[in-house]
Parts: structure tokens; C-alpha cells; sequence
């Protein structure tokens, strides 16, 4: 539970929004036939709309054993990867409907893939006293992906367009930001991407890799 209130109180802060909810209070069981590690589950109605975040125990119990606020390795990666992508989708939900702004999954499964690049890089920086090696990250987080078999042709669509387009924007930020340690310009531009919509946050990855 610790790691999921970091990183919601983390991407809270990074992004500069506020859900006023806890995360670890929509916790549910699995609900599906795939069994999937993590999961957001909404159900939408004409007066409500319900969220629940699952997220397997034994991904829960790695993190707790190895934490990754202290060090984030290849023991551990993969599941916090997992746990970042469910809390960003949770924020990110949470927030557009506080703002009574529609959102799309293809929307959310972008700003989640960039919100692991982020929350990584920071990470590693922060426990190494330095960004990682030029592309390496990226190169790990969007190049050596594998997506489910049982995936709908909708569904890998959205995922393939989702990394693709994080991939190129975080290219980007890599190379206006990183290698010159601009930090706080790098967030600055990170919040400006987080507002936009999926029109804008597609034709900003255009418009950076024209």
C-alpha cells in the first residue's frame, strides 16, 4: 500500500493536480477471465461513474520487499512499472472527471507510458546522482515491450499507438531536457503535455518529430 500512496501523492505533485481521494480505498479483487497483474475497472452510469484499481498481491508483496524508493532494479522494475501504470490511469481518470472532461483509453495508455518514463527517470536520477544512460531507459520501456496474445485488434491498436507515441515524445524530452539536467523545465513541459487532450498530445508528438 506504501508504494501505491507514493506514487499517487508523486504524480500528484508532479503534475501539480489534486483527486482529494486515496488510491488504496478502491482497491478491488480481480474481476476478469485475463487475470491481469493490474487493472482499472470503471463502470460508467448517467449519474456516477465507479472506479476500482486492481493490482496483484504478489506485484504488491515485491514492492514491499524491495523497495523501489530505494532502489529501482531489474528485481523490482517490472512491477513497479505495473503500479505506476495503474495510478496514473486512476489520477488521470480521477482528475478529468473532477474537470467533467471526457477522456478515451487510447488517452489514458498514453499519458501512462509517458508517466512511467517520467516517474523512472526521476527515480533512477535521484538514486544514481545522475540520468540514466542516454536511450537506455526508453530503449527499455518501449522497445523491449511485448504485447498479450489474447488482445483484441482494438486493443493492440491502442497499445501499439500509445507506445509509439510516448516513445517519440519521450525522445524528446531526452533530448531537449535530460542531457543537459533541465529538471524543472522538463516538468514544466511534462505539466503542459498532461493538460491537453488526445488531439493535442498526438499532434504535439507530430509537430516534435517533424
Amino acid at each position: 500500500m506504501k508504494v501505491l500512496r507514493a506514487l499517487q501523492g508523486g504524480l500528484e505533485s508532479m503534475y501539480r493536480v489534486e483527486t482529494h481521494l486515496d488510491v488504496c480505498d478502491f482497491l478491488v479483487a480481480a474481476a476478469t477471465g485475463r487475470a491481469p497483474k493490474e487493472q482499472l475497472l470503471v463502470r460508467q452510469t448517467a449519474d456516477e461513474m465507479e472506479i476500482g484499481l486492481f493490482v496483484a498481491e504478489d506485484t504488491l508483496e515485491n514492492l514491499s520487499a524491495r523497495d523501489p524508493g530505494q532502489c529501482l532494479d531489474d528485481r523490482n522494475l517490472q512491477d513497479f512499472l505495473l503500479v505506476v501504470e495503474g495510478v496514473s490511469h486512476f489520477v488521470y481518470l480521477a482528475h478529468r472527471a473532477a474537470a467533467e472532461r471526457p477522456v478515451s483509453a487510447v488517452e489514458m495508455e498514453l499519458q501512462a507510458e509517458v508517466d512511467k518514463y517520467l516517474v523512472s527517470l526521476l527515480l533512477l536520477w535521484a538514486q544514481s546522482g545522475g540520468p540514466p544512460e542516454k536511450g537506455a531507459l526508453r530503449h527499455r520501456l518501449f522497445d523491449r515491450v511485448a504485447f498479450a496474445g489474447d488482445l483484441s485488434l482494438e486493443e493492440r491498436g491502442r497499445y501499439q499507438l500509445a507506445n509509439r507515441a510516448a516513445s517519440s515524445y519521450t525522445a524528446s524530452l531526452e533530448k531537449r531536457f535530460v542531457g543537459n539536467r533541465a529538471v524543472d523545465d522538463m516538468l514544466a513541459e511534462a505539466r503542459r503535455f498532461y493538460r491537453k487532450g488526445l488531439a493535442g498530445k498526438l499532434a504535439e508528438v507530430s509537430r516534435l518529430a517533424a
